[in-house]
């Protein structure tokens, strides 16, 4: 998607007057995160346009500007300065990549304007990144994600990992998050690799990690660094199995290698609230914008709860609040306590009607923590011989 301005849709007979809040969607709609940029992208200006078309939040309507993060740290920065200082956005929503959102945060906290992203650096949650509390993450950190890894190796009884991560926050945060895991239930790893990004050939660091015979190498890893590494992995005969996080592999990566050689891995993913009213309103509106189910993009389901959660703030704080009421109103109405809602609307009438209320998402139940992390649910995944489909859930 282009950037540019794509304002959400405003009541019929609203005055171009009436008061704005802005806000940016900053997705990966292009490089490694490209997979799920343009849904979450779409998502956010459908949402806002939904909310928009029911009345807005507290006498306000929301309009949204959409640029590509390009899933890179300085295209990031070039384009969060754009939204901050010409845009004039309240808040950004929907950086993907933990590089791009380590990378924003020092922008919107001189701003004042809140971030909402999917990242997985544990850094973003306390200071210095997080040191105004003006970030919020929909997704699970790398830790723990790297616990869901440990329970998935204990449960089909690997004995002897290693690991390799993409020289990036997210990349080591996943295998630091396994290995801190791992470590805690006794075990030990036969081998940890760092490897850099952009290389036509990863065979002197796997091969260092398969001397020392491990029954399972765990990755934290992108699309086109796996595809690298899995194909030269097969080149070696070695009978080595594989846990990644879902975002490493794609269609392409399916296409390119083939049954053979992703028979022999698990990947990992956080689980949507499924059963929710919330995630069926997402999927809904995800078929109309994509033409696909919203369970085939779960950041999109985050994106989605992060407009609505944001609507529900600036509703919550009253007309002409400024940033730091609405963002204090976040965490408290993202639960645990008060009356499930499951929609801006439900949840803007109970807020009328002087009630607490708990935000129960598309993406999970929320229940922001103090830091404004999530601890979702985990699915692991196995190759059917045509996609990877879920196996079973594990709960960190």
């Amino acid at each position: 998607m282009a950037a540019g301005t794509l304002a959400a849709g405003l009541p019929r007979g609203a005055s171009a007057q009436a008061e704005e809040f802005r806000v940016g969607a900053l997705c990966p709609v292009t490089g490694a995160g490209a997979t799920f940029g343009a849904g979450m992208q779409k998502t956010i200006i459908a949402t806002a346009a939904r909310i928009n078309a029911a009345g807005g939040a507290a006498g306000r309507t929301f309009r949204v500007f959409a640029d590509d993060d390009q899933t890179q740290p300085q295209a990031g920065v070039l384009a969060a300065k754009k939204l901050l200082e010409v845009n004039r956005v309240q808040a950004i929503l929907g950086t993907w990549s933990s590089g791009v959102s380590l990378a924003v945060i020092p922008l919107t906290n001189e701003a004042g304007a809140i971030l909402m992203n999917t990242s997985g650096a544990p850094a973003l949650s306390v200071p210095p990144a997080n040191a105004k509390h003006l970030s919020y993450r929909f997704q699970a950190t790398n830790d723990r994600f790297g616990r869901a890894f440990a329970q998935i190796a204990a449960r089909e009884g690997f004995k002897r990992p290693a690991t390799m991560a993409f020289n990036n926050a997210s990349g080591i945060g996943n295998t630091e998050g396994f290995a801190k895991a791992w470590k805690a239930q006794g075990g030990s790893l036969t081998k940890a690799v760092v490897y850099e990004p952009n290389q036509p050939s990863y065979r002197s660091e796997l091969q260092s990690v398969l001397d020392t015979k491990p029954d399972v190498i765990v990755m934290g890893s992108y699309v086109a660094d796996t595809a690298i590494i899995l194909r030269e992995w097969y080149q070696t005969g070695a009978t080595t199995k594989f846990i990644l996080p879902d975002w490493a592999v794609n269609a392409s990566t399916i296409a390119s290698l083939g049954e053979d050689v992703l028979s022999n891995c698990i990947t990992v993913e956080s689980v949507a609230n499924e059963g929710s009213p919330a995630f069926a309103d997402f999927d809904a509106l995800y078929r109309k914008e994509m033409g696909a189910p919203g369970r085939g993009n779960n950041y999109a389901a985050m994106a989605y709860d992060m407009m609505v959660l944001l609507a529900l703030a600036v509703e919550a704080a009253g007309p002409g609040a400024d940033v730091a009421a609405i963002n204090a109103r976040i965490i408290p109405l993202s639960g645990p306590d008060g009356e499930v809602v499951s929609s801006f609307a439900q949840g803007r009438d109970a807020l009328k009607a002087g009630r607490t209320i708990n935000y129960d998402g598309a993406s999970s139940v929320l229940d922001l923590d103090q830091y404004g992390d999530v601890t979702p649910d985990f699915g692991a995944y196995k190759f059917n011989g045509k996609s990877f489909e879920r196996k079973y859930i594990v709960k960190i």
